[in-house]
Order: structure tokens, then C-alpha cells, then sequence
């Protein structure tokens, strides 16, 4: 399955039968067939109409959207067929509709989900005129675009743009960033050097007609005619993953479509992942390239401290955040209080009624960690209260900071930004490293969080982090500096940062991977959701899939590969009700 798709029959015969009939695939959910409808007369003629048009069919009394997969089929014997309802736009190419059918095999999702994404935003018509490029090219990184694939390991703070514009030299082009504002920037900056291109899903009709596609994850089904490179930009970036279920890659999406179209496929990071490592040629910066382009990374090992005095705030950390530097301090942990204990009889604040830890909100009062119970700000073991702090969060963060420094810092969090432009220090979840400004320093409070997060991914995710970060601050010769403060300073990532060498941390997790059988050294699935439990009655135990289950209701499948693991999946016809199957999760064990 895993193999190209064979081509679906575009051209027909007119006047074969008294209507043409078509093929459709319906954009409802739970409904994965597809049906037969007839053409009405003249519709053949339609500068829209053909494989992957955009049409509204009636089924089931109402009218919906349908995508036409194959046209000249044969109708069913002694059924009539109703016709299409309304020719709508211009679709998917015949490229995407078979590249759907893979998407969907590989991560046990609908067709009509991924047509989606492949669909223009709204009705189109006719098509612009192609533009030429009058791009001048200096051949700059021309030299990555020689291999099928290609891992180019930059640098943080490395200026990409050559790369992109190497790629739009050799013609349409599909490049994929893993934000908005850096897929803006890039694709008016290619338009500023001749390149006609156009950012995604708007330029849906320019990307049709042979325009370079500039774009975040959606991107890697924009229509794409006369392919001739694709260049995915940090694709280690789990922006790249699609939350909702199919949980799908673009990464992988737009490295399947080079594979089809042979036309090279260049995946840079400065952290690259496994997959990306494994999947083809792989090219670094010289040495001592790399280590100008990499921040000063200071390492404080909280281990020397004095256990009973230390705090979340290490004296060398003091002694930054009252320097006249821009300071950005990231400590993933929203609230003010998370842990609580006694300090008279040293009892943890434990909520009686479900035996979950208690923190203090906003209020003077302990809320349980559920939700569902609260009580007075007082030790239910000896009546005291007076509470220690053991595990700090964001807003208590941000208090303690401004009585250590006597002056105003911002607190950063996904919903609240307030007084960022101005306060030299801020203090935040990771939202910190995407406000768009610059920091002399980027501190990570409490980095260990990181390490130890239950995911096999952990390590990885944290190392992207600290990337994020070096960017943050610049490279050494500008002033920029990490500090990570740790109890682990000899951890993989740690020491990978440290020597400013991601290459230590590959090949740590490489030979962790590859023990343990994770991806991509094999395949991995959760299955979850009110109809598991169906779902996987109807599963079975395939000899070739190992099951797990743990007392949350998910199952855990692995398999040495995709093949094995998606075939099985996608021999199990689902159930009603709510499913969600997460191939190779990013957030998972």
C-alpha cells in the first residue's frame, strides 16, 4: 500500500452512453465510499470540469461537497444515477487524489481530510497567467538540491534565504516553514529577487498555474503541476504535525510528493531529527562555522547548591537578571503555586476528597489539581498556614522576579502577553521564544522539567527548545547567551548544547531508539477515544503487532514498520462514535 497509487483513467469517450458518469468522494465524515453520479449535458466542457473538480452532489436528501475522482465510469446495471448537483471550482490535481490514499493508509485518517487541506480556501475558476522568474542566482547551496534527499544541519541563527532561493532556481518550488510570520517574510523576499511567489493556502490558484508555494504545514498539499525541488525549513519542529486526528506529517507529506515526482528534497535544522537523519545524504557546516553561529551556552549545575537554600533563582542567574541585559526566562509551568507544603510539619497540601495534589490560584485558597474540590489556604495535618512553595509556576515566577530586581517584568504565557515590548526581563512558558523580539540571554529555569517529560520524544523536544532559544538570543559574536539550569548537566542534550555539536545527542537517541524499537527504527500507534475499546475488538492480536494497554483506556500498537502496522490498521472498518488513532505520536510514552 505503501507504493505509488496506479493512475486513475482522466480522458473518457463522449457519446459512449447517453450521460457521462463520474466517480465522487464525499467531504462527509464516516463515509469512506464512493459513489456514481452522472454528468448533466454540457458540463464536459467546462474549463473546471474533470479529475479532482470541486462539485455538490445530493446525498441523503441533502446536498454536499464531493471531489470527482474518476470520470467515463461505468454506471450501475439497472440503477439510475443522480446527477451532480453544481460544478463548483477547480480541485485537487490527480497527484494529490492519489496521494490522499496513501496519507490515509499511513495515518489511519479520511481521504476527505486530507482533500481539504489540498482545496482552494474558496471558488476558483480560472487560473493567472504563469509568470516567469527574472531570478539571478549566484549558485549559493546549489549543491544540496544534487541528491533525492538531502539533511542540511544550519545553524540557529543561520540565514536560510540562499537556500530557499537555490530551490526556486530550479523551478516551482515547495517550501515549508513551521511559522506564519517566517513564511510571510520568505515569500516577499523571494517576490523582492524575481521569484513569482505566492504564500499558501491564499496563492492557491498561482500554486496551480506554477508559482513557488511558500507555506506552514497545509502547504505540503498545495498543487504543485510542474514540481521541481522541495525544501522543508526546521523540520524538526513539531509545527509540522497536525493535532487533529489524522495526525499527519507534513514533513513526511512533502517528502512522499518529491519521492513521486523525483525532484530533490532538502530537510534542514540545526537539530535534526532522526527521521530526517536517516532518510538520505547528509551535510553539516564546517566546524568552526557552526560554533560562531551557536550563542555562549552557560551550564549551572544546581547540584553544588545548598539544597535547603537553593531556590529556582542560581546566584550566576541573579547576577544576569540584574545586569542592564534583556533577559527571557522560560519556565513551562502555568499558575502561581503547583506544590505546596507545610513548613512547620512539612505535610504536602493532598486534597482529601481524591488524594490529588493541591495549588494555590489567584485566590488564597488550595484548589485541587482536578478541579472539583477546594479549601482554605491551611495544612489539614497541624492547622498551620504557612505554605512552602516547592514547584513554582509562571505567575509566582514573575512576583519573586520583580522583588529580586525592583523593577516591572512581563509575564508571557499563550493567552496573556502583557508589557513584553517594554520590560527588560520577561518570564514565560516556551510563548516567550516566539514574541519576535530580541534577548541578550534566554535562561531555562528549571530545564530538567524538559528532560524528564514521560515521552520517548523527550530529549528531542527539549533539545528543539534550547534551538528555539540560541535563536532567541544570536550567535556568540553578537552577545547572545544560553543558561540552562540543571541537576542533569551530563544528560545527552545538556552536554550536546554545551559543546553547540547536536550530532552528541543523535547519536544517543539513535542507539536508544534503535534498542528500544521506537520510530523510525519502528512503527508506533495510540489508539484512544469512547470507541477504542470496539475498535480494537475488531484488531484482534495480529502475530506481527504487539498490544499494550494501559488503565487511562489507550492501547498502545508497535510494529518493526509501517507496513505492518498500517495495513493492519487499515484493515479494521471503524466504529461509530469517537475514535482518534495517532500514528508515531510526538507527545507519547
Amino acid at each position: 500500500m505503501g507504493a505509488d497509487q496506479p493512475q486513475r483513467r482522466s480522458s473518457f469517450r463522449i457519446g459512449a452512453l447517453n450521460h457521462l458518469h463520474v466517480r465522487v468522494l464525499t467531504d462527509v465524515t464516516g463515509i469512506h465510499k464512493e459513489f456514481v453520479y452522472s454528468v448533466p449535458s454540457g458540463w464536459e466542457s467546462h474549463p473546471c470540469f474533470g479529475v479532482g473538480a470541486m462539485v455538490r452532489v445530493v446525498l441523503h436528501g441533502r446536498r454536499v461537497r464531493a471531489w470527482i475522482t474518476e470520470v467515463g465510469v461505468e454506471p450501475l446495471e439497472g440503477l439510475a444515477s443522480a446527477p451532480l448537483a453544481k460544478l463548483s471550482s477547480r480541485g485537487p490535481t490527480l497527484e494529490l487524489l492519489e496521494l490522499s490514499e496513501w496519507a490515509a493508509w499511513r495515518w489511519a485518517g479520511h481521504r476527505a481530510h486530507f482533500l481539504r487541506t489540498a482545496s482552494p480556501p474558496r471558488m476558483v475558476n480560472a487560473l493567472p497567467r504563469f509568470q516567469r522568474s527574472r531570478l539571478v542566482f549566484s549558485g549559493d547551496f546549489a549543491d544540496l538540491f544534487a541528491h533525492q534527499v538531502c539533511t542540511f544541519c544550519s545553524a540557529p541563527a543561520q540565514d536560510l534565504f540562499p537556500i530557499a532561493v537555490a530551490a526556486a532556481h530550479r523551478g516551482q518550488a515547495l517550501i515549508l516553514v513551521p511559522d506564519r510570520l517566517r513564511a510571510d517574510q520568505l515569500a516577499k523576499g523571494l517576490s523582492r529577487v524575481g521569484v513569482w511567489a505566492q504564500r499558501y493556502p491564499q496563492g492557491w490558484a498561482a500554486a496551480a498555474a506554477g508559482a513557488t508555494v511558500v507555506g506552514t504545514l497545509a502547504a505540503a498539499w498545495a498543487p504543485a503541476p510542474e514540481l521541481a525541488a522541495v525544501l522543508v525549513i526546521d523540520e524538526h519542529d513539531e509545527a509540522f504535525r497536525s493535532e487533529s486526528a489524522p495526525t499527519w506529517s507534513g514533513r513526511e507529506v512533502a517528502r512522499e510528493r518529491a519521492r513521486r515526482a523525483g525532484v530533490p528534497c532538502v530537510l534542514v535544522s540545526p537539530a535534526p531529527s532522526l527521521e530526517a537523519l536517516r532518510s538520505g545524504s547528509v551535510i553539516r557546516l564546517k566546524r568552526d562555522a557552526e560554533l560562531k553561529a551557536w550563542p555562549d551556552v552557560s551550564v549551572v549545575d544546581r547540584r553544588v547548591e545548598d539544597p535547603s537554600t537553593a531556590g529556582l533563582y542560581s546566584p550566576t542567574l541573579v547576577k544576569v537578571l540584574r545586569s542592564n541585559q534583556r533577559v527571557a526566562c522560560v519556565l513551562n509551568r502555568l499558575g502561581r503555586s503547583l506544590l505546596l507544603a507545610c513548613q512547620l510539619c512539612g505535610e504536602l497540601a493532598v486534597c482529601e476528597e481524591c488524594g490529588a495534589s493541591m495549588r494555590q490560584g489567584d485566590r488564597a485558597r488550595l484548589d485541587c489539581r482536578t478541579g472539583n474540590h477546594s479549601r482554605p489556604l491551611v495544612c489539614a495535618e497541624c492547622g498551620s498556614t504557612a505554605m512552602k512553595n516547592l514547584r513554582v509556576g509562571v505567575k509566582r515566577a514573575r512576583e519573586e522576579l520583580e522583588a529580586l530586581i525592583k523593577e516591572p517584568v512581563a509575564e508571557i504565557t499563550a493567552k496573556a502577553c502583557e508589557g513584553q515590548s517594554t520590560a527588560r526581563v520577561v518570564v514565560g512558558t516556551e510563548a516567550v521564544l516566539h514574541l519576535g523580539r530580541p534577548f541578550d540571554v534566554v535562561a531555562f529555569l528549571e530545564f530538567d522539567q524538559e528532560l524528564l517529560m514521560p515521552r520517548y520524544r523527550a530529549r528531542e523536544q527539549a533539545m528543539a527548545l534550547l534551538v528555539r532559544g540560541a535563536r532567541v538570543a544570536g550567535p556568540h559574536d553578537q552577545g547572545g547567551r544560553l543558561l540552562i539550569q540543571t541537576r542533569m548537566p551530563d544528560d545527552p542534550v545538556v552536554r550536546a548544547s554545551a559543546s553547540k555539536d547536536p550530532w552528541l545527542l543523535a547519536r544517543s537517541e539513535r542507539d536508544r531508539r534503535q534498542e528500544l524499537g521506537f520510530p523510525p527504527y519502528g512503527a508506533l500507534a495510540v489508539v484512544s477515544g469512547v470507541a477504542a475499546d470496539e475498535y480494537m475488538e475488531g484488531f484482534g492480536s495480529p502475530s506481527e503487532v504487539r498490544i499494550a494497554h494501559d488503565p487511562s483506556g489507550s492501547y498502545y500498537l508497535r510494529a518493526v514498520n509501517h507496513e505492518i502496522l498500517c495495513d493492519a490498521l487499515a484493515s479494521v472498518q471503524r466504529p461509530a462514535g469517537r475514535l482518534r488513532i495517532d500514528v508515531d505520536p510526538v507527545r507519547a510514552l
